[in-house]
């Protein structure tokens, strides 16, 4: 219920931009991974397999109320066969052992299957992306030589995003100063949650049903710019 872009639509509107590759990214599960994978084939775009999991602040095992119910992201890419089937592990564990309002998984499991993946530091909810906009310089650091080590050198990528918020621009400018100074590389993402940009309305919509509130309400969640559609 986060995401307006239906697969084959995304497949075609690939296709049309001339787009070589796209990787699907689901929220902490790989339910869409068939249909994604057989409608980029039919449209001659590079399926990549992924999931945007959800670490846990602590460990998978904790379940402590307003301590342990705001876990971190991280998007995983499989880069080959092992990966695709390390991937296949994380989820399910996320789900069999980490399950707390949301599927988690921690440091441990991610340190047990991290090989064949790459792992990019994900959105603003990303332990990286948090500890700079916290202005935790240090502890953004400490995060990212983490991942570094989990997945190595040439396998973990810091996010930099273009969504028009005045807050990413702030932490794209400090990953960007972060990565020369440990020698990590950067990735320009685009976080798709619709396909046009016009379909943002309704993807606003669609959060509203998701959530149970009505689109009147000040106080409910909301995206904060019209720029999480599919651009060239």
């Amino acid at each position: 219920m986060d995401g307006a872009a239906r697969t084959d639509k995304l497949a075609q509107r690939l296709r049309e931009l001339g787009m070589g590759a796209c990787a699907v990214t689901d929220h902490g599960s790989l339910f869409g991974t068939v249909d994604f994978y057989r409608a980029c084939r039919e449209c001659e775009v590079k399926p990549i397999i992924g999931c945007e999991v959800y670490v846990a602040n602590r460990t998978r095992h904790d379940r402590t109320p307003r301590v342990d119910d705001d876990p971190y992201h991280l998007v995983l890419l499989a880069e080959n066969q092992q990966g695709y089937e390390n991937l296949l592990r994380l989820s399910s564990i996320g789900y069999t052992e980490g399950f707390y309002y949301k599927p988690r998984v921690d440091k441990e499991a991610l340190s047990a299957y991290s090989g064949g993946l790459i792992a990019l530091s994900a959105c603003l909810s990303g332990e990286v992306s948090a500890h700079i906009a916290r202005g935790q310089a240090e502890a953004a650091e400490r995060a990212a030589a983490e991942y570094r080590d989990i997945f190595g050198p040439g396998s973990f990528f810091l996010e930099v995003q273009a969504n028009g918020m005045r807050e990413q621009e702030r932490v794209n400018r400090e990953m960007a100063a972060m990565g020369a100074k440990m020698g990590i590389p950067l990735v320009a993402t685009n976080d798709v949650h619709y396909l046009r940009r016009e379909d943002a309305r309704a993807h606003d919509v669609l959060l509203c049903i998701q959530t149970s509130s009505s689109v009147d309400d000040p106080g409910r969640m909301r995206f904060p710019t019209d720029q999480f559609y599919l651009k060239s």
